[in-house]
């Protein structure tokens, strides 16, 4: 699944293809916006993982699981 993280004072936004269902992200979001997590943290595909402070988060888009890869983009 496709997630898009826009932090706070960055010109670019993060985009990772993670493992984990749109519940569990959206679980994630909140509990990193009502301050039980100081951290965001999500885990993509190849096992890295991605944090960000939770008091930088601008937003976070949840987008729908990811079609099978064709050609040079799949490496």
């Amino acid at each position: 699944m496709e997630v898009k993280i826009g932090v706070q004072n960055a010109p670019r936004e993060i985009v990772i293809e993670s493992s984990q269902t749109a519940d569990e992200v959206q679980n994630a979001v909140v509990k990193a916006l009502e301050g039980t997590e100081k951290l965001f943290a999500l885990s993509d595909e190849h096992g890295r993982r991605i944090i960000v402070p939770a008091d930088r988060l601008a937003y976070v888009e949840i987008g729908e699981s990811a079609s099978r890869k064709v050609g040079f983009g799949t490496l």
